[in-house]
């Protein structure tokens, strides 16, 4: 879908003025030269990374690193567009705590009383609160919410229609359970409330004011925007420009922006130019951690502070093709972001960058999924060569079981059905394994994008898997006939199965 340009009809004169009033000094406060740029390069060569977009501030310094190219081949610049994922939650959270501000709904308010339209196949729906939401609080989990549907709502108010036949899995304010879900009731509040689409609430009451110009929002993952190119899948270090995986982002991932307007995001939050917008109760509410929320905030997630350093509150972001980070110290005027256009872990660079500037050590930097992609091709490899194999030399194994009673020979044939059903199944049951997800074939989608080579492993096994089996059933069946020379019993004894 593409981007609509909205500007709302309730932007007053005076919002106009605060936004050139807050991007003069944010421009003239913000000179650009570059740091960490060793640090960015040891990124870049674990991640075998395509473009990245780095900043440090430092009280009312910005020093910037960019590195490498975007989707469409041009170099990465402080202007350059990115995705940035879970971030987004951040301003869904700032958004919700402006109606907050301006008396239009309460963070205690039970979402059913804010929205009416939200209803769920279980009766502790009712108690689920705004905080809730946006502390991941709510008692929503991937185990009874699957996120991955195909295709996926194509808005909010989709995405939370959806939910009439799902449950919970905790009860409301019990524990945390991060579910984007939370997220995109949240965004669809602040439509509701405010009698706006989202996006058009985001640019005008707090983009446009912030000067934050260049940031905009989309419903969905893989909406198309004017002038965002496309993100890069890579795999061993080879870098592919893909489309992202479609997916609803609406509230909890859509936000669009650069490293100029995240610089002024970060300030913003630490009581920077553009901090009049919010009180400075609710500015200190989102970066307080909530009640049974663990270490989430409102929107924001406090990080443990490393030795000699002040404690930390950030957020990250991950899509199939895009990932960034952001962290800032409430007590000081230090912050980093990191932008990029493929997988990775960008809080690893983000921490580093301010461990520099505090003089700390700086940890060393390696890919965990080079070692993953490396053993699912080599298992892929492998077991290709002995599916093709028991293929080939099928007839051989039929005729050497000739005279094996029919049960022994069924039996033998066990290995073969159990790679054929577990590749066909293997990408949708290890999420029920790894996060208790429910059982869903969309996984393959999932990981076709997230780990393209698991998918690979799993269409190897099945297919070949089947091919080899129905070849052994045939050979087995025909057994009796006439066997060539070469395929003789006395040959075939000298064959292994």
């Amino acid at each position: 879908m593409p981007l609509h340009r909205l500007r709302s009809p309730r932007m007053t004169s005076l919002s106009a003025v605060a936004a050139v009033l807050v991007a003069v000094p944010l421009a003239s406060a913000t000179p650009a030269h570059a740091t960490g740029r060793g640090l960015v390069d040891d990124y870049r060569s674990a991640y075998a990374t395509p473009g990245v977009a780095a900043a440090v501030i430092d009280g009312s310094s910005v020093e910037t690193t960019v590195r490498g190219r975007d989707g469409d081949g041009d170099a990465v610049t402080a202007g350059t567009p990115f995705r940035i994922a879970s971030m987004s939650k951040s301003m869904t959270a700032t958004a919700v705590m402006l109606l907050v501000d301006r008396g239009r709904v309460a963070l205690d308010d039970p979402v059913v009383t804010v929205l009416p339209d939200f209803r769920m196949a279980d009766p502790r729906f009712t108690a689920i609160t705004v905080r809730h939401l946006l502390s991941h609080t709510s008692g929503l989990s991937a185990s009874t919410n699957d996120e991955y549907v195909f295709p996926p709502p194509r808005d909010a108010r989709q995405a939370v229609a959806r939910l009439a036949d799902e449950t919970l899995a905790a009860e409301p304010g019990s524990r945390p359970v991060y579910h984007n879900t939370n997220f995109t009731i949240a965004a669809r509040i602040v439509e509701v409330v405010s009698g706006q689409p989202f996006d058009e609430f985001l640019r005008a009451e707090l983009f446009t004011p912030l000067g934050m110009t260049h940031t905009r929002s989309t419903p969905g993952c893989s909406d198309r925007a004017e002038g965002l190119p496309s993100g890069y899948g890579v795999v061993l270090g080879f870098a592919v420009a893909v489309p992202e995986m479609p997916g609803t982002c609406a509230g909890n991932g859509g936000v669009i922006s650069t490293l100029d307007d995240m610089v002024r995001w970060l300030r913003f939050n630490q009581g920077g130019p553009g901090a009049g917008l919010l009180s400075a109760a609710a500015r200190t509410e989102l970066h307080t951690v909530q009640p049974k929320a663990g270490d989430y905030a409102l929107g924001w997630q406090a990080r443990p502070a490393a030795a000699g350093a002040p404690p930390m509150i950030g957020h990250g972001g991950t899509l199939a093709t895009w990932t960034g980070d952001m962290v800032f110290s409430p007590t000081t005027g230090r912050a980093a972001v990191v932008l990029t256009n493929s997988v990775g872990a960008p809080g690893e660079l983000s921490a580093n960058l301010l461990a520099e500037r505090l003089g700390t050590p700086t940890r060393p930097m390696s890919n965990p999924l080079d070692t993953v992609n490396a053993v699912l091709l080599g298992l892929t490899v492998v077991l290709a060569a002995l599916l093709v194999t028991a293929a080939v030399r099928a007839r051989r194994w039929a005729v050497r079981r000739r005279t094996t009673r029919r049960p022994l020979s069924i039996l033998r044939l066990v290995p073969l059905t159990l790679a054929t059903v577990l590749g066909a199944t293997l990408p949708a049951v290890l999420p029920i394994l790894l996060f208790g997800a429910t059982f869903d074939l969309g996984y393959w989608i999932v990981f076709a994008w997230l780990l393209p080579l698991l998918p690979l492993l799993s269409l190897v096994s099945c297919v070949l898997g089947a091919v080899a089996l129905a070849r052994r059933l045939w050979c087995l069946r025909h057994a009796g006939q006439a066997v060539p020379a070469g395929d003789s019993p006395a040959a075939a004894g000298r064959t292994t199965a």
